[in-house]
């Protein structure tokens, strides 16, 4: 194999890993959000949840905003790492790792919105979630958007584009 096979194979075996990943944790978040929607909506179903301290809903709140705040300042500070780097694998690397942890913060912050509403009925909870919904969607990586995030030229563009491709 020459050296440009062997990195399209290592660049595929991340991307796989990191759509994986994207796409099961935005699986696992909207159905959960999605039951406590309904539930927080139709009014007439009671699970005879425990009424928890009105502290607490300011609380879950501040730690969804502060989730999303975080996770949007830690990608793009590492993605500034990716500039420095030659390499295409080592760029990839990092914005693989980046995106990952970009995505469990997104994760933990759908999981906090659904608790909030959940225990509290209070629509910041709603609010909070679309815009975790936003960032989901924006975040979610595609050759192009790649290419264009970490400034790629066309060759490692085409690599990229060519590793999120099905064998």
């Amino acid at each position: 194999m020459n050296l440009i096979a062997l990195e399209l194979e290592e660049l595929r075996k991340l991307y796989r890993g990191m759509e994986l990943l994207v796409l099961i944790l935005m699986i696992v978040a909207l159905p959960l959000f999605g039951g406590v929607y309904l539930y927080y909506n139709s009014g007439n179903l009671n699970w005879d949840l425990p009424a928890l301290p009105e502290m607490f809903n300011g609380l879950l709140a501040g730690a969804s905003m502060g989730l999303l705040i975080a996770q949007y300042l830690g990608f793009h500070r590492d993605l500034k790492k990716t500039f420095q780097e030659e390499e295409l694998s080592r760029k990839f690397r990092i914005y693989v790792k980046a995106t990952k942890s970009r995505f469990w913060m997104l994760f933990g912050s759908s999981i906090i919105t659904t608790l909030g509403l959940l225990f509290f009925q209070n629509p910041v909870h709603v609010v909070l979630f679309a815009v975790t919904l936003v960032f989901f969607s924006l975040g979610k990586p595609t050759p192009d958007r790649m290419k264009r995030l970490m400034k790629l030229s066309k060759e490692q563009g085409d690599l990229v584009r060519a590793a999120s491709r099905p064998e």
